[in-house]
């Protein structure tokens, strides 16, 4: 049947060009149905986020705050202004906060490996104070250290009121700004991130009512190996939690899950453990390009060298749908032309990579090797050269 009629016929195209565009979409796994008021999980080994509800919605973190405590803490350490072997005071403010603790008191030297661990593996408030004390001198200070290195992190919903996570007014972050803050933990200071999988610790002395660690991931999944809990009625029951698995292709596979304002503890790791799980059979990690491998070798004008190599420092690996990898295509934006000089490092372009019609992600692309700027008659002849072009 012949469609004479022009604008049927254009009705007709429109709704095929849609059904197209709807199939490209629908590639994307759906996400399980997660009973937490916001959620999100990604894969840390690509940088992706798979998927997420509400986001960039605001809420209290409770003790989830102790992540941004402990970076400034793995900071100080970094940067030998305390060591773990350090002795620190428990001032009255420690020793009488309340909520979870790890039972230290002011007659107390403890030392800082031991109030991280108090921290981290008991979630104590004492511990955290006394290590927020003993890097600042005071919880106001720590605390604008605190909102200092969420700007310098880019997390851009967050505002810190405490060290501790306890409820106060404007003390809020979000589920985005939590895997950020997660991500880059891991990444700024794996030498300490071990903390995190221990699953019992009690310091000599106190007593063994609160010495298990409160992420039941733990004891389930043998790949799970963090991160923090937090509880307060206000913000339901949080867990960020990550796992990490072997596959044959891209080795070590990393997966963080963000579950905010679940009903009970049983529940935020039942939904804590679906998103892993789903992450890691829905999407496969496909390694595109290796780390100061050149992705792209454009020309470059008025420099020592004719081409400018663009890449990155470390490997370049995308989530795709399982069993899309086939469908993968890359294009390089970039400006045109390239003049010199380029510095080792520079940002200049981006890699957009989608799987079909479906974007998956964006990654930019840096300088591998300088270009330096040619002499004179160089630079003279290259002018004349993009005069003529």
């Amino acid at each position: 049947m012949r469609l004479q009629n022009p604008l049927l016929k254009s009705f007709w195209i429109f709704c095929w060009l849609a059904a197209l565009a709807l199939t490209a979409r629908a590639q994307l796994p759906q996400p399980p149905e997660v009973a937490a008021k916001a959620w999100l999980v990604m894969d840390v080994t690509s940088g992706q986020i798979l998927a997420a509800k509400d986001a960039d919605a605001p809420v209290e973190p409770a003790s989830l705050t102790k992540l941004m405590t402990a970076y400034l803490v793995f900071d100080a350490l970094r940067g030998k202004k305390i060591s773990l072997e350090q002795t620190l005071p428990v001032s009255e403010r420690a020793w009488k906060m309340p909520g979870s603790r790890m039972f230290i008191d002011p007659k107390m030297q403890v030392p800082v490996e031991d109030l991280l661990k108090g921290m981290i593996v008991q979630s104590g408030n004492d511990a955290t104070m006394a290590l927020a004390e003993g890097v600042a001198g005071s919880q106001e200070r720590f605390v604008q250290l605190m909102n200092d290195q969420a700007r310098a992190l880019g997390l851009k919903n967050t505002t810190y009121k405490n060290p501790e996570g306890l409820t106060v007014p404007g003390h809020t972050t979000t589920a985005r700004d939590l895997s950020i803050l997660a991500t880059r933990l891991m990444k700024d200071f794996p030498q300490y991130v071990h903390y995190y999988s221990l699953k019992k610790y009690r310091y000599p002395g106190t007593p063994a009512s609160n010495d298990t660690n409160r992420n039941m991931l733990l004891f389930r999944d043998p790949t799970v190996d963090g991160l923090k809990t937090g509880h307060t009625e206000a913000a339901g029951y949080c867990l960020v939690a990550t796992a990490q698995r072997a596959f044959a292709d891209v080795g070590q596979r990393r997966v963080l899950s963000v579950v905010l304002g679940a009903a009970s503890e049983k529940a935020r790791a039942n939904e804590s453990q679906k998103l892993l799980n789903w992450a890691y059979t829905a999407y496969e990690d496909v390694r595109l390009f290796e780390a100061n491998q050149p992705v792209a070798t454009p020309r470059v004008w008025k420099g020592k060298s004719a081409e400018l190599k663009l890449g990155r420092t470390v490997p370049i690996v995308v989530s795709v749908p399982s069993g899309a990898a086939r469908q993968i295509s890359t294009e390089v934006l970039r400006p045109e032309p390239l003049i010199a000089p380029y510095k080792k490092g520079q940002a200049v372009a981006t890699l957009k990579i989608k799987a079909g019609e479906t974007p998956l992600a964006e990654v930019p692309l840096v300088v591998l090797e300088s270009v330096d700027e040619a002499g004179l008659p160089g630079r003279i002849w290259d002018a004349i050269r993009l005069w003529i072009k």
